[in-house]
């Protein structure tokens, strides 16, 4: 019988990390949340703005975090960082956030929308329907789907990292191509009309309502307005770090990682920013805004395919979330492995199975996951988290400036391009952005900020039955 492994195997290359990042980078997002930006902003100007700001701020980020990734290239990323920058205590809730809410909940949401632009292939599949009917829950069949996704896409990855980096690689790649095939096609059937007319007033700040009408902002609001649409975006370009929990699966990791962050940032915001310009080529602001249900690229491809545009993009969301859900997947649990390590989590979770992954870690991330599913509630969790998210990447990059100061002579391979003022840069764009959210859109921030501080008497509770045993 086979022992259990005790420690990673580095397998994994440069290309295979490269496209985990734009993999998990990319989902169902690109093809949404354009609606919603639009109405926050109104204009084509300031879509694109909302999309670059996203795409700098990731980008700075990636370029910060490839000098911790060199200096600690180590299962479990951001955790670590956080831990070596700064406490456990610290550590732990940006790992308690991430199993509760950030990465289950995503994988969720990532599994639902894979199951329901199914559903326009196989309509028995609708979140409409009812599969079952347990009196205090109904489940569609869009939900078992999803449930079922994660479970075989759990599965895989349990039976060792090979199969799961053939997934990823496989999937990244044909959604990067049929992106950038969309992206040619559109440009190439742009409406002349349509472009004036969506160009001709670039700049213009303000709601776009259903009947057509523009309200402007006064100056406060207006950060508000661009605040508020960035959470949309954030979500779409969130996740490019997933690499940097599998440290210890890579292959020369403290040159590879931060390579691999640098590469897949700029891959997916290129084509981030290249596919809303044809969606502002092919449609009009007002029916980007209000596309049927947000689904932007559902109403650009019928555009440009006509009837077989729904085909089009449905296959494209699947291949596409099928590949960003297994690349989140993977990554997760190498965070419950290193928390497990520290006597944070269930000991078991630190645990590797005979084909040297944490499968315990993987399974009840899969079940976290899938009552997400059950709950209808992870879209508005993972906007609530956005807020989370970006203080621990904040709090994250920060850490830097403390480890240049605590450890000055310490290996470093890599050094964060531009510190000071990159780094500097990001912290304040990410503070604004917090600031913000909180005047403008409090029911996003203090839910996930309480989820957050809940993690505090966890911790000492954690602490105190370790103390105990």
């Amino acid at each position: 019988m086979k022992e259990e492994a005790t420690e990673f195997k580095p397998t994994l290359t440069l290309m295979d990390a490269t496209m985990l990042v734009a993999g998990s980078m990319i989902g169902s997002g690109i093809f949404i949340v354009s609606a919603d930006i639009t109405r926050n902003v109104g204009s084509s100007g300031w879509l694109l703005v909302v999309w670059l700001i996203t795409g700098f701020m990731t980008l700075t980020a990636a370029l910060s975090y490839g000098e911790l990734s060199s200096m600690f290239p180590k299962a479990g990323g951001q955790y670590i960082y956080l831990k070596e920058a700064y406490n456990p205590l610290v550590s732990f809730l940006y790992g308690w956030s991430f199993f509760t809410v950030i990465q289950t909940a995503t994988i969720a949401a990532v599994g639902v929308a894979f199951a329901k632009f199914t559903a326009y292939l196989i309509p028995a599949l609708s979140e409409d329907l009812v599969a079952l009917d347990l009196g205090f829950i109904t489940i569609s069949p869009a939900q078992l789907l999803a449930i079922g996704i994660i479970v075989l896409l759990t599965y895989i990855n349990s039976r060792g990292v090979s199969a799961g980096k053939a997934i990823q690689t496989t999937f990244t790649v044909a959604k990067l191509l049929s992106l950038f095939g969309l992206i040619v096609f559109g440009l190439f059937f742009l409406d002349k009309t349509i472009w004036k007319q969506n160009w001709d007033n670039l700049w213009t700040l303000g709601a776009l309502f259903a009947d057509g009408n523009i309200s402007s902002y006064t100056t406060l609001a207006a950060f508000g307005a661009i605040a508020a649409a960035m959470v949309g975006s954030i979500f779409s370009s969130d996740s490019w770090h997933n690499v940097t929990f599998i440290a210890g699966e890579i292959k020369n990791p403290a040159r590879n990682i931060g390579l691999s962050l640098v590469l897949g940032t700029i891959i997916v915001t290129e084509l981030y920013v290249l596919t809303n310009m044809m969606y502002t080529g092919v449609l009009t602001l007002h029916d980007i805004a209000y596309a049927d249900k947000d689904r932007v690229a559902v109403s650009a491809a019928n555009h440009i395919f006509g009837t077989a545009g729904t085909i089009t993009i449905a296959v494209m969301i699947m291949v596409s979330t099928f590949g960003c859900n297994n690349g989140l997947i993977m990554a997760g649990a190498r965070v419950y492995y290193s928390m497990g390590k520290d006597g944070l989590f269930f000991k078991k979770v630190a645990e590797l199975n005979k084909n040297a992954v944490p499968g315990f870690g993987l399974w009840i991330q899969c079940v976290f996951a899938c009552l997400w599913c059950l709950s209808g509630k992870y879209g508005d969790l993972l906007d609530m988290i956005s807020f989370v998210v970006v203080g621990f990447y904040m709090l994250t990059i920060f850490g830097i400036f403390i480890l240049r100061r605590k450890r000055p002579n310490a290996a470093r391979p890599y050094k964060a391009f531009g510190y000071p003022v990159l780094p500097v840069i990001y912290i304040l764009m990410g503070l604004a952005f917090c600031i913000l959210l909180i005047i403008f859109k409090p029911k996003f921030t203090w839910p996930g900020l309480i989820i957050t501080l809940v993690g505090i008497p966890v911790y000492y509770l954690i602490k105190r039955i370790n103390v105990q045993r």
